[in-house]
């Protein structure tokens, strides 16, 4: 299994963008499809976005579409999720997964790796 680490959050006014970066180690990350995936304080985790192991297939939750894009560099193991237009409902803590059978699904459980999270705060 992969080892996955997050990188790139912080705080940002509204309007503005965040790069997250997912990093992942120990495994062949080119067989991973990876998603990404936020939970706000006493929210439930929530389903952001997912690439195929490729990229050539994205699939993303409405609440994000069209604001945030996710792409990936197999050669530098990395899964990128590009946030933009960014608003105080965006505040949460980020998590990339990697689901080892290459779905590009919504659903948590499916995913067999995870980060620990990093935070992304919007002020208005």
């Amino acid at each position: 299994q992969v080892q996955l680490v997050e990188s790139g959050g912080g705080l940002v006014q509204a309007g503005g963008s965040l790069r997250l970066s997912c990093l992942a180690s120990g495994g062949t990350f080119s067989r991973y499809s990876m998603g990404w995936f936020r939970q706000a304080p006493g929210k439930e985790r929530e389903f952001v976005g997912a690439i195929s192991r490729s990229g050539g297939t994205t699939n993303y939750a409405n609440s994000v579409k069209g604001r945030f894009t996710i792409s990936r560099d197999n050669a530098k193991n990395t899964v990128y999720l590009q946030m933009n237009s960014l608003t105080p409902e965006d505040t949460a803590g980020y998590y990339c997964a990697a689901d080892s059978r290459g779905r590009v699904w919504y659903i948590a459980d499916v995913y067999d790796c995870w980060g620990q999270g990093i935070q992304v705060t919007v002020s208005s």
